[in-house]
């Protein structure tokens, strides 16, 4: 049966507890474990405040979604409709959320907590959360660079950071401690973090092969770089590779495993989706489905 890294806080007590706090934190980090594909129907609130590098609090609750539980989400975090029955719905603890985010710096490992939240307050027609967002995704991986992938599960391996993945709690407190090693790692401070990076000008994709069984095809890839070790495969078997989902593209190939799981949130995946579900010629396909297919296979 699922058990939360902590036990719920009553409503009144986490709405008094910012008042509380003997000195205002640093930063907080929040994430959210959903019921369905549908990004709103939040069903897991971990809210982690951090000072000095340390813990300076913790809220955790289950939330009824008044939603559907699908069967997919809940073998990723363990909840299921019996787990939320009595809990508060997201309207309920929407104050608790303004009292922990609005006016502070807001950490989420990748912008899918930010997106959960805004469409939860959407639905439920209450005030979109008035904060600054940083992705601990993009710290670690300028922090991080020659890491194979900056899941959140990988970078606390990584770093030694205890983690029980998909739990809410455990999962913000292991993004706080990313951005916390980063911070002492590189020497920038939270404020550098913040400031946007100049962009750097795309490299250049891998000109297609004259010949190969992709000749022909016109391809976007989803989660690695254009002009890296997937997209070289693919321009060696003669495969053209594109910028992204346009009208011309024949195939998109997304680096990680199917069903694809928070993959399909993203515009790109939405893209090729809505294409495919219209008629069009498009090709929805896994790295790891598609390399099997070439020859001369290299580990990707």
């Amino acid at each position: 049966m699922f058990q939360p890294l902590r036990a719920n806080l009553s409503a009144n007590a986490a709405a008094n507890a910012r008042s509380g706090d003997t000195e205002e934190p640093d930063f907080v980090v929040i994430d959210v474990e959903t019921a369905c594909s549908r990004v709103s129907s939040i069903c897991q609130i971990g809210i982690v405040g951090f000072r000095n590098g340390a813990v300076a609090f913790e809220y955790e609750t289950l939330v009824d979604p008044q939603d559907h539980f699908s069967s997919f989400n809940t073998r990723i975090h363990g909840i299921a409709a019996s787990h939320v029955l009595g809990q508060p719905c997201f309207a309920d603890v929407h104050g608790i959320l303004q009292a922990r985010l609005n006016g502070r710096t807001t950490v989420a490992h990748s912008y899918f907590d930010k997106g959960a939240l805004a469409a939860a307050c959407r639905i439920n027609d209450r005030a979109m959360l008035e904060t600054t967002w940083l992705d601990s995704v993009r710290v670690a991986k300028r922090a991080w660079p020659e890491l194979p992938s900056h899941r959140l599960n990988i970078v606390a391996k990584h770093l030694d950071i205890p983690l029980k993945h998909h739990d809410a709690l455990s999962d913000a407190r292991a993004a706080g401690m990313i951005v916390v090693k980063a911070i002492d790692h590189t020497g920038l401070q939270l404020s550098d973090w913040l400031a946007p990076q100049p962009r750097k000008r795309a490299a250049a994709p891998p000109t297609p092969a004259p010949d190969g069984i992709l000749k022909g095809q016109r391809v976007a890839i989803l989660g690695e770089p254009r002009n890296g070790r997937l997209a070289q495969q693919i321009a060696a078997n003669g495969g053209r590779i594109m910028a992204s989902v346009g009208a011309t593209t024949t195939m998109l190939v997304v680096a990680a495993d199917e069903p694809f799981g928070y993959v399909r949130y993203d515009a790109e995946f939405k893209k090729a989706e809505t294409r495919r579900l219209a008629g069009d010629d498009i090709h929805i396909v896994s790295a790891s489905a598609l390399l099997s297919t070439l020859p001369d296979r290299r580990d990707v």
